[in-house]
């Protein structure tokens, strides 16, 4: 009897050692299934309250909560890469999502900037048009073809890029001989047409920047202004991509998204393309209205945001002419030169199919996206 209970002690024993290994092995299964879902979104927007920077920190609780054990980590203001070098990265594998910019990312690829020009997409329903392009689908393609790496699709700048400094940027003549900060290349075209000095620079590098006086003003978003406006509290807007017309991609590495298992991949586009982007986008328009709303003045003497009549936009265009056209044509290969056209024919068609306030965007409840923004707003 003593000798089967022995025995009965030794069996426990050795399936209380299996149990264990058993869990060991599930716990290290569990493990490297999360390592594989671990996400460095790369970005040099600013963080929240800004519309990007909070649809980047939905993206990770999202992610998180879908995918046990998934780690996503938010790198913004260029604190891991600017635009170029995420591209590169994920490129090499060495990243793996990325909240760029078009024309940002021209200094590594040209043809980023087929996508540009202010004056183009000048209604909502128009810039949301842009997914469906042939001038985009040509660059996504390029984006895959040349550097492995797959756009999930656009998210709005802010529609009213405008021109932000201690003193009002209001006709051409008041950007004469300032040095003002550009976003890309392509808007240092128009800021020379206009008879400024153009800066390219990101957006982290903007506060220090004005505070020194290495720059008179900046170029940028709404959101970005609403960053820097004690520094530069005359903000200026001429309508809807009056000033600039640039647009943010999302984008993921192909080496990465490949070691994906096929469960995980679909979640991420599923929570990113249904999910992010659409709030983003309406994000992007709340945010512009509850800031105008807020900080709009009719007296372009006083600081605050002012919106332009026909007639100072106007005189801005006239200005500009073709010079950001012409100096995109100039600055990538002959091929992407129609491409540049067909830009400008998909864009002018957008706005005539889709005139102010008629587009789903236009009639978003921003009240109801009000506790979104305060939850993220850093007291």
């Amino acid at each position: 009897m003593f000798g089967n209970g022995s025995k009965l002690k030794r069996l426990a024993r050795r399936m209380s050692l299996a149990t264990a290994t058993i869990a060991l092995a599930t716990a290290l299964t569990g493990a490297n299934a999360s390592a594989e879902v671990t996400i460095r979104f790369a970005s040099d927007t600013v963080g929240p309250p800004h519309p990007a920077g909070i649809a980047m920190e939905i993206f990770k609780e999202k992610v998180e909560a879908a995918i046990p054990g998934a780690k996503v980590r938010n790198f913004v203001s260029s604190s891991l890469y600017k635009n170029a070098e995420a591209i590169e990265a994920m490129t090499e594998g060495n990243l793996e999502m990325a909240w760029g910019q078009f024309g940002k990312t021209a200094v590594l690829d040209p043809w980023t900037n087929v996508l540009l020009g202010p004056m183009r997409l000048t209604t909502a329903g128009a810039i949301n048009e842009l997914d469906n392009f042939e001038s985009f689908k040509v660059v996504q393609k390029r984006f895959k073809d040349v550097h492995d790496v797959t756009i999930f699709g656009t998210a709005h700048l802010s529609f009213y890029m405008g021109a932000g400094a201690g003193f009002r940027l209001l006709s051409p003549d008041d950007f004469k001989g300032k040095k003002v900060r550009s976003m890309g290349p392509a808007e240092n075209a128009m800021l020379r047409a206009f008879g400024a000095n153009p800066t390219t620079m990101a957006f982290g590098d903007v506060p220090p920047a004005l505070q020194t006086k290495v720059i008179d003003g900046l170029l940028t978003s709404l959101g970005g202004w609403n960053k820097v406006k004690e520094n530069a509290p005359f903000y200026s807007i001429a309508g809807i991509n009056g000033i600039v017309g640039d647009y943010y991609y999302i984008a993921y590495s192909n080496k990465w998204w490949a070691k994906l298992k096929p469960a995980h991949q679909k979640v991420i586009a599923k929570i990113m393309t249904e999910e992010v982007l659409p709030w983003a986008k309406r994000a992007n328009f709340c945010n512009d209205k509850r800031l105008i709303d807020k900080y709009e003045t009719k007296d372009p003497s006083k600081p605050g945001i002012f919106i332009m009549n026909s007639g100072q936009s106007k005189a801005l265009a006239d200005k500009l002419g073709n010079a950001t056209s012409d100096w995109i044509k100039e600055n990538t290969p002959d091929a992407a030169n129609q491409w540049v056209d067909k830009f400008a024919q998909e864009a002018s068609a957008a706005v005539a199919s889709n005139p102010h306030g008629s587009n789903w965007l236009e009639k978003t409840d921003c009240a109801s996206m009000e506790p979104i923004f305060m939850k993220y707003t850093k007291k």
